[in-house]
Parts: structure tokens; C-alpha cells; sequence
């Protein structure tokens, strides 16, 4: 079965996000994301990406923020009201922007607090471990070093292993190539695809990288000013020539000026 014919695992529907009462940041945002498939939410710094992963994740209340419009669901179960808990239970699990370890745990303490409500017992729970090691033994190497001392890559790794511990159906991933070198960055998309062909763990990941995301993701989303603007299958988008010049860098013309660019804006053409 392919990814276009899988059922959906996440669809979120024409949700608004308001800030303090009166931000509006999302407006109006629906996708879908297919069981065993790689999404990718595009767009610059600032598009509402890293709000639409928190606003499925139930973390928008710690930064007064609220879905105030539509509905998000999870394997037909409406999950918008649910606690982050819940969510996590359901199997969800977000890799939040920064990478965010405790720097005063070694690494692999930290890959075990991801195992916290898995309830499989220690000899499961070291499986999962040893498995976590095959898929980045960098972090075998550093395990007992604290992770406040590891570099930004063994840190996104640690984060993204911490969320495999929880079994995860889906995991949501937060700019996983900030401040990282373009090998380590490579090195970590890789891994990300490995995990959804090996373990069929759906990825939805928000990244402003939108030539390496295009590359492993299957279908992707471009957001601008908390609207979706455009979608399609990844290496659709990666071939549009809007998408190259304004998202990619490149044109088929060369390099275009400001003015270009500000004619662009007020074109608008694919806002129609």
C-alpha cells in the first residue's frame, strides 16, 4: 500500500491559534498526515510552523496561547482537549525546537526519562535501549557523558532517541537542522528516514531547511503568516519554480532583485 492510499493518522482541521486573547497566528490551518509518512511544515521564521506543532501537542497553554477555532484528531479521536499526557499516551511525542536535554543528565539518563510512561517493564525498556544505540551509536560512545558537554548534533540526537523510548506513533519535530553543520544535518534526516521505513514512525516535522526537508520528506506544507499557501508531494514542490526561487534560492532566470521580489509579494500567486 502506498503512502497516498494509507488512512489518515493526524488531520488537523481549519484550526485557529490565538495568543494573550487577541494574537492571531494561525488562521485557519488544515493538512493531513498519512500513517507511515514523512510531512514537512515549510515556511520562514515567524509562519506559525513551531505554533502548529504545539497547538497538536497540547503545549500552547504554557504560553497562553489556545486553539479558539476547528479540531485536531489523532487516529479519529479528537485530541485538541486532551492534556500533553494523553497526547504522549496516545503515542504523540514532540522534539521541541532547541533540542532541550537536561545538561546536568548523561545522555543516557536522558534517553531513559523518555521511557517514563512506557510500562513494558526494565528487560522491554533496555530493548528499546539497545535499539536507540543502533540507530545512533554516537550516543552509545557518550553515554555516560553529561549532555550538557555534547555537541548541538549528539544533543538533537539524544532528543530524538529520548522520544523513541516512548514508542511513539508519531513525532513531531521542531527545526532539527538549527545551528547544525550540513553533515550532522544530513546525518540526522537520515536517521529520521530510517525510522520511518524500520519502525514506521510517522514524522511531522517543522523546518525552515526546506531543500533538505523536501529531500526525505514524502509531502510537504508551506506556511505563510499563519496560512497554509501551497502543498503537494515533496519533490512536486521541490520542482515548482515559485517554490525554488522564494524557499530554495534558486531561479531559472537567475537571481531576481527586491523589486522582483516585492512585485511577487503583491502578485500573490498561489493565494488564489
Amino acid at each position: 500500500m502506498g503512502i497516498a492510499e494509507n488512512p489518515y493518522l493526524l488531520s488537523v482541521n481549519n484550526i485557529e491559534v490565538i495568543y494573550n486573547h487577541v494574537i492571531l497566528v494561525l488562521k485557519g490551518v488544515s493538512f493531513d498526515v498519512h500513517e507511515g509518512s514523512i510531512v514537512a511544515l515549510l515556511g520562514a521564521n515567524g509562519a506559525g510552523k513551531t505554533t502548529t506543532l504545539k497547538a497538536i501537542s497540547n503545549l500552547l497553554k504554557a504560553e497562553r496561547g489556545e486553539v479558539t477555532k476547528g479540531s485536531i484528531e489523532f487516529k479519529g479521536e479528537r485530541v485538541d482537549v486532551m492534556t500533553p499526557a494523553q497526547l504522549v499516551g496516545r503515542g504523540v511525542i514532540q522534539v521541541m525546537e532547541g533540542r532541550h536535554c537536561f545538561p546536568h543528565l548523561t545522555v543516557e539518563e536522558n534517553l531513559l526519562t523518555g521511557a517514563y510512561t512506557n510500562k513494558a517493564g526494565r528487560a522491554a525498556i533496555a530493548q528499546d535501549l539497545d535499539k536507540v544505540y543502533a540507530y545512533f551509536p554516537r550516543l552509545k560512545e557518550r553515554r555516560k557523558s553529561l549532555a550538557g558537554y555534547t555537541s548541538g548534533g549528539e544533543q538533537q540526537m539524544t532528543a530524538i532517541g529520548r522520544a523513541l523510548m516512548a514508542r511513539p506513533r508519531m513525532i513531531l519535530l521542531d527545526e532539527p537542522s538549527m545551528g547544525l553543520a550540513p553533515q550532522i544535518v544530513e546525518e540526522i534526516f537520515g536517521i529520521v528516514k530510517d525510522l520511518n521505513q524500520r519502525e514506521r514512525v510517522s514524522f511531522l516535522l517543522a523546518e525552515q531547511n526546506t531543500m533538505v526537508a523536501l529531500r526525505y520528506a514524502h509531502y510537504g506544507y508551506i506556511l505563510e503568516n499563519g496560512r497554509v499557501v501551497m502543498d503537494g508531494d515533496a519533490a512536486a514542490l521541490a520542482a515548482n519554480e515559485d517554490v525554488k526561487e522564494f524557499y530554495l534560492g534558486l531561479a531559472g532566470e537567475g537571481r531576481k532583485s527586491f523589486k522582483d521580489v516585492k512585485h511577487y509579494r503583491r502578485r500573490k500567486r498561489w493565494l488564489a
